[in-house]
């Protein structure tokens, strides 16, 4: 038994590595050609025709060692001291086009960019992902590629999805937990929750089964677990879309505590409402955090907006329901609709009954959600509708906090919605 746990831990290990190390490789510049090489690491934007916005950052990254064999451990072990080592270069000027239009901008403290354009004319190439040339200005000139996501005309919403506890389960803040999930233990079965790459590809492909809605993902880990995440997408199958993060932590050999940070993610749910205003918006999240009251807060503002809040049920405080019961009665006030879900099946179900995805995608879901070997067994679902004479008011507590009630064993699945919910508009057959 030892034994087999040490192999997996040295497997583990190796594949940690090898993810830890690759935006060292990666790195587009000078990062290893020379000592303390300029490095430009852009991550993945988003826009639509009207505006795009991306994300990136500047360093110094010492160099390797001509002719080392890469995936040795040595080199392995050298490339993470690299990117441990690196320092982030403030006040750098980089030169960003897309579309026919053009800005130069600095980076902050910490060494980032932000870029943000006015395409004059909409992207030649096809597809969903176009190419945004950056410059960093230095000497020589160092050119680098970022990449945006602008969605297809035929899209039909917007999803905005938390990942911690959402999409993964609870560790993508805390690093050595979330380098065993996600490679000494079954990453397939335990660190994605069961039947959520198959809804989120539903969403993403839509009723119309081609629509390319955009995913945003927003997290509160670091900026340095972004080559983690995007291994954890591709493994899963999950649709790649920008993963926006909320934090910097600024990690380095003599500040290893993450700074104190503030939330900013009402901040950039507005700024996507805003820049697809005419999209409705779908929100994730879930109970164990403080996705309820972020939530309640942009439908309040923003009523008539989004189309449905789906909050996966991971919570057992009952602290917790006041928050669930503010979101209700601010979904309810807008005409919307609150799953409270215990599992991915019970929102598919709720996504196809309103247009999201196509009934037969609910299958899907339901599908892998089975081969989950730790898929327990499901409660009825509760439902709510608010009074139509009354629509301001309030969810009573005790209504939710009934409907949520049981042995705490198997968790509840709480739709809130009134008796004609909004929808998206039906396809033509």
């Amino acid at each position: 038994m030892a034994t087999r746990v040490a192999s997996r831990v040295r497997r583990g290990a190796g594949k940690a590595l090898r993810v830890l190390v690759r935006p060292v490789r990666r790195a587009q510049g000078h990062g290893g050609k020379g000592r303390g090489g300029l490095v430009v690491e852009p991550y993945r934007g988003y826009g639509s025709r009207e505006a795009i916005f991306l994300i990136g950052r500047v360093f110094r990254q010492s160099p390797g060692i001509p002719g080392e064999d890469p995936d040795s451990l040595r080199a392995q072990w050298r490339d993470l001291r690299r990117r441990i080592s690196r320092r982030t270069v403030a006040g750098a000027c980089v030169s960003a086009t897309f579309g026919g239009d053009a800005v130069r901008v600095e980076t902050d403290r910490d060494g980032y960019f932000r870029v943000h354009l006015h395409p004059a004319s909409p992207p030649a190439e096809p597809g969903e992902w176009h190419a945004v040339n950056l410059v960093l200005e230095s000497e020589p000139p160092i050119p680098a590629e970022g990449a945006v996501f602008i969605p297809p005309g035929n899209c039909r919403c917007v999803v905005v999805s938390d990942i911690d506890d959402t999409v993964m389960r609870t560790g993508v803040a805390n690093k050595l937990k979330m380098l065993w999930r996600l490679f000494v233990e079954d990453a397939e079965s335990r660190v994605a929750f069961p039947g959520v790459a198959a809804l989120y590809r539903a969403l993403h492909a839509g009723a119309g089964g081609a629509e390319g809605n955009p995913m945003l993902y927003v997290s509160r880990a670091p900026w340095g677990l972004y080559e983690m995440l995007s291994e954890f997408f591709q493994r899963h199958g999950i649709p790649a879309g920008p993963v926006l993060f909320l934090r910097e932590w600024g990690l380095s050999w003599t500040h290893p505590l993450p700074r104190r940070a503030t939330d900013h993610k009402q901040a950039l749910i507005r700024h996507m409402l805003d820049l697809y205003r005419d999209l409705p918006f779908v929100l994730i999240g879930d109970s164990g955090q403080h996705d309820p009251e972020v939530y309640a807060q942009i439908v309040e503002e923003n009523p008539g907006r989004v189309l449905a809040v789906y909050i996966r049920n991971v919570s057992r405080n009952a602290a917790r329901t006041e928050e669930i019961v503010r979101l209700a009665g601010a979904v309810a006030r807008a005409g919307s609709s609150l799953v409270l879900a215990a599992d991915s099946v019970a929102m598919a179900e709720h996504a196809a009954a309103i247009g999201l995805i196509t009934p037969a995608a609910v299958a899907g879901v339901a599908d892998e959600h089975a081969a989950d070997a730790e898929t327990g067994p499901r409660r009825e679902t509760a439902r709510i509708t608010p009074d139509p004479a009354e629509p301001e008011a309030p969810i009573a507590r005790e209504a939710i906090a009934e409907a949520l009630a049981g042995d705490d064993s198997v968790p509840a699945t709480l739709v809130v919605e009134p008796e004609a919910p909004a929808t998206l508009p039906r396809l033509d057959a």
